[in-house]
């Protein structure tokens, strides 16, 4: 990217004013994610803010539009096991459909994982479909047994 389009898209946190940037549309690509009252949207952000070291939600914001055009969070597991230590859970990672093929995915990504490292987790784990396998090994993860789920529906 040259340096002009790197100024456009910068990481950063999520801030409560992103709810009218198009954050819960973006979610919407991702997985089922009904409409978020403004309410209920600052509730949840003042939740998360209250735990700001353990869980994280970063955006990219698209300044020439104004609109968020990817997101991801961290959260941050604090265990006994490895002298108490600390793994970061990658979750909810998505680039608008229009914004893909812009190493948006990666730069997200690396921010992400460069956080838990930050916090001193000795591992970072992300859950991901099949088809995102190949990507998550270009942003140098690697496949570890599998996946179980049980859903309360």
């Amino acid at each position: 990217m040259a340096n002009s389009e790197e100024h456009n898209f910068q990481v950063r946190k999520l801030e409560l004013s992103d709810k009218g940037k198009g954050f819960i549309e973006l979610l919407q690509q991702l997985t089922v994610c009904d409409s978020v009252s403004d309410k209920d949207f600052e509730d949840r952000f003042k939740e998360l803010s209250a735990r700001a070291e353990d869980h994280q939600v970063f955006v990219i914001e698209d300044h020439r539009s104004g609109k968020i055009v990817a997101t991801g969070s961290v959260f941050i597991e604090r265990k006994f096991i490895r002298n108490c230590g600390k793994v970061g859970h990658i979750e909810d990672v998505v680039v608008d459909a229009n914004a893909r093929g812009m190493q948006l995915g990666k730069k997200m990504i690396d921010a992400l994982t460069d956080y838990a490292r930050s916090l001193r987790c000795y591992k970072v784990i992300l859950d991901c479909s099949v088809e995102n396998k190949a990507f998550y090994e270009k942003c140098g993860y690697m496949q570890k047994e599998i996946q179980m789920v049980k859903y309360f529906i």
